[in-house]
């Protein structure tokens, strides 16, 4: 009967409950107190109906509130994220009508809306796919070429930071760490031989230069090749190699690194600037003071999108059995991580892939306590700052909706295969795939920077711990 009245109509039996509420009680503890009087007690008369008339409204109050909290603020909030996450998201999937019954038309309005903006959207997407996959081809092509020169090519910003390299600089500079966008070159290659050659080349007025290049460590050295870029926007560097036929991977590279400086401070930092690395773990159970990591995967992203084969996948040989109940969870058992390195490898690469970056981790504080525990044994410091899409949930779903990771992915549109549901890489993709889409959601509601997000989280520690408190 109720979801046929108008919302303007609800608004208003709900306040008028809440004035005939207030004078039935008062009503009621005059009657009382009139009794009570007639007796001679007056001031106890007086005291009494004072009392039951102040916690029966009280009562009264809190009872409206909890109704009105239910069937009107809770379904208000949920429908304002289902908008955000159509706007933002990409979410395509109808809105459901059923939380917002007592709304009055409001959902099924918010619905059509939705329905022909998608219209819109499918068609953009269409035209916009078909240009994607002619520059994919492109790249492919360009990829295959330059895999047949022997010549790994890095580019770098002024600022030293690496903003493209192809599949045999990767290769080249394996044995150092993972080469990933963003980190400064000196990571991999010796500082004083690359400044001193640009330092030569700016006194003599030349644009390039040939050296013979060693790795940060000494262990390697190139044939190498230094070529300014015009108006000081960066410079390139090419190293003689062998050509290598694994070494076939997409180019990677994000050109907005030339324009793009560092930010002065990580709470500054412009939500699509953050480096991020997502990650989770397996382990041999829920004990991260007694159980121990069995797998590791992590993707980065940088500047708001994941970069292709910037992946860290590995699994762990834990030095124990692992526990059959476990091996039900993650499909991980004794035979498959018997060749596997131990933690003190995996960690230790997993340390070099993660530097510089944000990391990001579903129900942070449970992997975050094995890591933790690795690096203070070994020496190693992860002083990175932490956000949780548990926690980014909370802020832009509200705390009383789930917030697994199953249901954050129905929510954003967002398919996990159950091939890799429960692998540490594929749950970093699903945690990966939803951050995006939320980071987008956050923007759109003007929290921009890492210091407004995390402001935002630390208002939801009841649910879990923020990890950049401590």
């Amino acid at each position: 009967m109720f979801s046929r009245l108008s919302l303007r109509l609800r608004i208003l039996l709900f306040f008028a409950l809440l004035g005939l509420g207030a004078l039935a009680i008062l009503a009621g503890a005059l009657v009382y107190g009139h009794g009570r009087a007639g007796s001679g007690d007056v001031a106890s008369a007086f005291t009494t109906v004072g009392l039951l008339a102040g916690f029966g409204i009280l009562g009264l109050v809190v009872g409206i509130w909890l109704l009105f909290d239910e069937n009107v603020a809770k379904p208000i909030e949920r429908l304002a994220a289902d908008l955000r996450t159509r706007a933002h998201a990409g979410v395509t999937t109808d809105i459901d009508h059923a939380p917002a019954k007592y709304l009055g038309d409001l959902a099924p309005a918010a619905a059509a809306l939705t329905s022909k903006l998608s219209e819109a959207d499918i068609s953009a997407a269409e035209r916009m796919a078909m240009e994607t996959q002619r520059l994919t081809n492109e790249r492919s092509q360009l990829t295959a070429v330059l895999s047949e020169i022997p010549v790994a090519v890095l580019m770098v910003s002024e600022d030293h930071r690496i903003v493209l390299y192809d599949g045999q600089a990767a290769h080249a500079l394996e044995a150092i760490g993972p080469l990933c966008l963003g980190l400064p070159v000196f990571d991999y290659l010796d500082e004083d031989q690359i400044t001193r050659a640009l330092s030569e080349m700016a006194e003599q007025g030349r644009s390039n230069a040939d050296l013979r290049l060693s790795t940060r460590d000494g262990t390697r050295v190139f044939e190498a090749h230094l070529r300014r870029f015009e108006g000081q926007a960066g410079y390139m560097v090419t190293l003689q190699t062998e050509p290598d036929a694994t070494a076939q991977r997409p180019l990677v590279f994000d050109f907005d690194l030339f324009s793009r400086a560092a930010p002065a401070s990580m709470r500054d930092a412009k939500l699509n600037d953050l480096t991020l690395v997502i990650f989770d773990t397996e382990t041999t159970g829920l004990l991260p003071d007694k159980d121990e990591v069995v797998q590791i995967g992590a993707v980065r992203a940088i500047n708001g999108r994941l970069i292709a084969g910037e992946v860290f996948d590995t699994l762990v040989n834990p030095g124990r059995k692992i526990p059959p109940t476990s091996t039900a969870v993650h499909g991980i058992s004794d035979d498959m991580v018997a060749d596997a390195p131990p933690m003190a490898q995996a960690g230790a690469r997993f340390h070099q892939f993660a530097r510089g970056a944000v990391l990001v981790a579903h129900n942070a504080p449970f992997d975050m306590a094995f890591i933790q525990r690795w690096a203070q044994g070994a020496g190693k410091t992860f002083d990175n700052p932490v956000m949780d899409t548990v926690l980014l949930s909370a802020v832009l779903f509200g705390a009383s909706a789930e917030h697994t990771l199953d249901a954050i992915a129905d929510r954003l549109d967002v398919t996990i295969p159950d091939v890799v549901r429960h692998t540490a890489l594929g749950d970093a993709y699903a945690t990966a795939a939803v951050l995006l889409k939320m980071l987008a959601m956050l923007q759109a509601r003007g929290i921009e920077t890492f210091g407004e997000a995390l402001t935002e989280m630390q208002k939801h520690t009841r649910i879990l711990p923020d990890l950049n408190a401590t």
